[in-house]
């Protein structure tokens, strides 16, 4: 008779891992940046993630009202919580932005506000290479 053979002991569990907490608040760099009344460029900023009270009330804005596109000044004037060393920030603020940074804005706004869905993996046609792509989203303050 053979000696049985050990057998070599289950592998231990991996550990559970902990849940990442939520991110609400994103950094982001204007391309131009906001120059104010004393001619300081502000080009890092803070947005945070918007809620439906941020997409509801500025509905109630007569000048979004009067002017459908006004709702992304409005919007974004109530989620950018920082940029540069500017006290606050607001829909005033937003008017006053190149148009270039109100556009970098709005993409970015609707990036941190699609947890992902805006994202897809492909793979190149020639080499077969997997890689994400953004996908054009909805307009700004339409989820």
């Amino acid at each position: 008779m053979e000696p049985e053979a050990e057998s070599a002991p289950a592998p231990a569990p991996a550990p559970a891992r902990e849940p990442e907490p939520l991110r609400t608040e994103f950094a982001f760099e204007l391309p131009r940046g906001y120059v104010d009344a004393q001619g300081t460029v502000h080009r890092n900023g803070v947005m945070r993630l918007s809620t439906a009270r941020d997409e509801l009330l500025p509905l109630r804005d007569i000048r979004v009202q009067e002017n459908p596109a006004y709702l992304s000044v409005v919007l974004l004037g109530r989620v950018i919580t920082q940029l540069g060393t500017l006290p606050s920030v607001h829909d005033g603020t937003v008017e006053g932005m190149f148009a270039s940074d109100l556009a970098f804005l709005q993409d970015f706004y609707r990036q941190i506000n699609a947890e992902g869905h805006t994202r897809a993996t492909v793979a190149c046609p020639h080499c077969s290479e997997a890689f994400e792509v953004e996908l054009g989203g909805s307009r700004l303050g339409e989820s």
